[in-house]
Formats: structure tokens, sequence, C-alpha cells
């Protein structure tokens, strides 16, 4: 097996790579703590639902715990899907530049471990899980069918970022199953919001490999688009606002709800003005900066609801 302390071609200088204990690193890496942008794109969808729905139901008291459950199912989640996804790429990982050096190509981790970590993972997310009704236990469990086949999408058809987004805006309908028992139209109108986000934001996120995709075969958006991509994230992103306005105008949000959609609106605008999509450096920033895009949404869901709970 390789030195466990060998780092991530495209994640160095975390805290992972400082801090953690040696024999801990490689595990980290698979979960993806070493960088938790993921985690995050996750939770925004979760977040959002859950706030909109308890300014729905004029009641915020459960509010926080749901908040918190949230933010630890989502990262654990996060990190047994993206243990998933390496075991199921490990090969194709060792062809690509930015990934060959992720614990399962590198030799850091065998795949039986991984797949010991990931199960421990899963069962984590399963206790969260249990702690709301039956119905959103249900829900939650149905988004592993998603989970299981998005590592295999890249290689049978160019719009991987599809089933990405049913996968990552799953959240979008959690928060309503677990507020009320139920996902009504409010709640599938904010998934395929989430749904548009997530398919701009990963097209971005593409093109950082789309050269050593195009050499192994791996489709993706961003190799669709290619020079379109400016044109195809005005639809995309476009979508995600006019869908997710859609969703607060059926749940009778109020003011501070649509300051934080204007507010996720001109961030995205601003990511379409900057992009250059042969800047692999941009892309990866733009990425990540979507983690702030969901949060200025998230943050006027909240005052809305906290408004109408008043």
């Amino acid at each position: 097996m390789s030195d466990t302390s060998a780092r991530v071609a495209d994640s160095t200088g975390n805290w992972v790579d400082t801090l953690a204990p040696q024999w801990a690193r490689p595990y980290l890496r698979l979960s993806r703590f070493d960088r938790p942008i993921g985690s995050w794109l996750l939770l925004m969808p979760c977040w959002w639902s859950a706030a909109l729905a308890s300014g729905m139901a004029h009641d915020v008291h459960r509010l926080p715990l749901v908040i918190v459950l949230f933010f630890i199912g989502a990262f654990v989640m996060r990190g047994a899907g993206c243990t998933w996804n390496d075991i199921t790429d490990r090969d194709l990982d060792d062809k690509v530049e930015r990934t060959r050096s992720r614990p399962l190509p590198s030799g850091q981790v065998t795949t039986k471990q991984a797949l010991a970590f990931m199960v421990a993972q899963a069962l984590i997310g399963l206790v969260v899980l249990l702690q709301f009704n039956r119905f959103a236990v249900l829900t939650g469990i149905a988004s592993l069918l998603i989970v299981a086949i998005y590592p295999f999408m890249k290689r049978i058809t160019w719009w991987p970022q599809i089933v990405l987004g049913l996968a990552f805006s799953w959240g979008a309908l959690m928060g309503f199953a677990v507020t009320f028992g139920r996902i009504d139209i409010t709640a599938l109108v904010l998934y395929a919001g989430a749904i548009s986000w997530v398919i701009g934001y990963d097209t971005i996120y593409a093109h950082q490999d789309a050269e050593d995709d195009a050499l192994i075969g791996i489709k993706s958006t961003a190799r669709l688009f290619g020079a379109h991509t400016h044109q195809a994230l005005i639809l995309f992103y476009g979508l995600a606002v006019m869908l997710i306005g859609v969703a607060l105008a059926s749940g009778d949000a109020r003011w501070p709800a649509w300051i934080g959609l204007a507010a996720f609106a001109a961030h995205l605008a601003s990511q379409i003005m900057r992009l250059r999509i042969e800047d692999p450096d941009l892309c990866k920033r733009l990425f990540y900066s979507n983690k702030y895009a969901g949060a200025l949404l998230f943050a006027g869901l909240l005052a809305d609801a906290a408004l109408r709970a008043a």
C-alpha cells in the first residue's frame, strides 16, 4: 500500500493534510472532508426546503434541530456517495491527472476497506434519518437508487449532470417530508429549480477535466456544450431562478425570501460573466462559490420563516 500521507493533487494545504492522524487521512479524503464543498452544495437544498416548509407551517420550533440533523446527514451521506463514486471510478481516476492521486487509484486504501467505510457512513446517515417521521425516512431511502447509478452515467450519456442534479437536489423534497409528512407541488418545483442549479454549477466543475475526459471517453455537459457553455448556463441558471421563484410564490413567501432569491440570482449571473472555460483554476473557484450563492438564498428563506412564525 502506498504512503497514506501522500496528498491529493487537487486538494492540498487543508486540515486533513496537516492535522488529521495519518491513518485516517485516506478515509477522510475518500469522504472529501479535505474539500467539503460538495457537502455544502448537497446541504443547501435541504436547508432551503426546511426553511420554506417551516415558513409555510408558521412554526419554527423544530427548525434548528432539523437544520443540525440535515447538516450531519448531508456530510456523512455525501461522504458515502463519494466513497461509492471512487470505488466505481477507481480505474478511470487512474487515467486523469487531477484524480489519480486519490486514495483508491494511488493504493492508499483497498477496495474492501473503502466498501466498509462507505457502509459505516451510510449507517450514521440512517441514524440521522430515523429521527424523522416514517414518510421522511422512506423518502430519504428512495434517494439511494439515484446515488447508486450516478457514477455509471458518464459512461453512457452526455447528461450525467442531470442524474447528479436528481441526487444532489433531493433535500429540496426532504424538508417538506419532515415538516408535513408529504411532498406537494411547492416541493416538486423547488426540486426542479435545484436540479437546474446543479446542472449549471457541475458543468462549470466538469470543464476542469474536459480534455482528460475526451481522451478516455467520459461524457459530460461540459464537453457537450463546449464553446456554448455560457448560453447553456444562462438557460439552466435562469431556469433555477425562475422555478425557485415559482416555489416561493406557491409557498406564499414574504419579502426576505425574495431578497434572498435576488441575491442568489445576482451571484449566478456574476459566475456566467466571469467564466472562462479554458481556465481550470477559475472554473474551480466559480464552482466553489456556489456555496455562497446557496447560503444567500437560505438566509432569505430563514428570515422569511422567522417572520411568518412571529
